[in-house]
């Protein structure tokens, strides 16, 4: 079924930066008639707002019946950890249910779906296969699709959308961290992102989801869009999110990225580092209870005054640090661990890493795949292109 189409400190979130740009939620003309007479569940977190109100919150003020929310990874308020299971309960501002669709619930039950008429799915991604709402994506269409459900999307732009970057997907290493044979870091704003899932055909079975997305005004892939809230607990400010995909494969390394400290994202260390001389130790915060390291006195690099820009002066995957981290660390046997492959989507990029490729080399072999991907990713887009 086609797709219906009806903005040198790392800059910090919640600043009133402005932002040309009206997002998807805003217009709410487009989608509320969608919505009318209808039992509505909600699919968000704490980025899915409409000004300072959060978008459930201003659904039920204009009487929209929302019978319910799922919340993703981290949860509806975003505060739960990378990976922490999330319970189910209910919300203690709305008295809705909320359902976690992360843990062992990753996929809206058929049960869980017998007293809704509509979907709306409105949550901020960040452009980066590994980071898991887009799988939260892929399982709401599915779910809606068995369901004979339709599913509105409210589109928000993508702060990693002006570049494409990073090797394609091997569908053998499919996971929750990465499910479709997409670039590393795609370009793609979650509607686009939803309209390739349902034109690919990579729901189970094929089955095509009723799909509406309600587009961004004044959004176009050449823009470099400020968040107006973090997406999780531990991308706190523009240098995170533009240095998640970089340092964001470190987490299947005994390199820690900062957790646990006021610069997530944003550091690499360890113990005993001898790349860098910044100093860090790992405490129990929230978004981080147990971080790698607890406790424990880590020397490496900071990398947050510069993170906000380096990317957008040179739009790539950068692979020094891991390729260095790599050389410098002691063990290099254990330095690897399964998780890596699964977060870069391919066994290639390890061993070309491990046989001392350097970065120009392997990004030449990216190529083929990434010329590849972005003939289909064209086809979806609904905004104009970088060039």
């Amino acid at each position: 079924m086609a797709v219906q189409v009806a903005a040198q400190e790392p800059r910090v979130f919640d600043k009133g930066l402005p932002n040309s740009i009206t997002v998807g939620a805003e217009r709410t003309g487009e989608y509320l008639p969608l919505l009318a007479g209808k039992r509505v569940a909600v699919v968000t977190n704490q980025t899915g707002r409409i000004g300072a109100t959060h978008l459930v919150d201003s659904l039920l003020a204009l009487k929209v019946n929302v019978v319910k929310v799922f919340a993703p990874e981290h949860g509806f308020r975003g505060d739960a950890d990378a990976g922490e299971h999330v319970k189910d309960g209910r919300d203690p501002r709305t008295k809705l249910p909320v359902v976690s669709l992360y843990g062992d619930n990753k996929k809206p039950k058929p049960a869980q779906l017998t007293d809704v008429d509509v979907l709306v799915f409105d949550i901020q991604d960040v452009g980066v296969r590994f980071y898991t709402y887009i799988s939260t994506l892929h399982y709401v269409m599915e779910a809606a699709a068995e369901k004979g459900l339709p599913l509105v999307v409210l589109d928000r732009p993508d702060p990693n959308g002006f570049y494409v970057d990073g090797p394609v997907l091997d569908t053998a290493m499919r996971s929750f961290v990465g499910m479709h044979p997409v670039a590393l870091v795609h370009g793609m704003t979650i509607g686009e992102y939803a309209g390739m899932i349902n034109g690919e055909g990579w729901l189970k079975g094929g089955v095509k989801c009723q799909l509406r997305v309600v587009t961004c005004l004044g959004y176009d892939h050449a823009m470099h869009y400020t968040l107006p809230v973090k997406p999780s607990p531990n991308l706190p400010n523009m240098s995170a999110v533009y240095l998640y995909p970089a340092l964001g494969l470190f987490e299947g390394t005994p390199v820690s990225v900062g957790r646990g400290t006021e610069t997530p994202f944003q550091v690499i260390g360890f113990p005993g580092c001898t790349v860098g001389s910044f100093a860090f130790t790992p405490r129990s915060m929230p978004g981080a209870k147990d971080p790698p390291y607890l406790g424990q006195a880590c020397t490496g690099v900071s990398l947050a005054s510069y993170g906000d820009f380096i990317t957008r002066m040179d739009p790539k995957l950068q692979l020094h640090w891991l390729i260095g981290m790599y050389q410098a660390h002691p063990d290099k046997a254990t330095f690897f661990k399964p998780f890596f492959d699964k977060l870069a989507g391919t066994t290639t990029l390890r061993e070309q890493v491990v046989a001392g490729w350097d970065e120009e080399r392997i990004r030449a072999s990216w190529k083929p795949g990434l010329d590849a991907f972005k003939r289909v990713r064209v086809k979806y887009l609904l905004y104009d292109d970088f060039h």
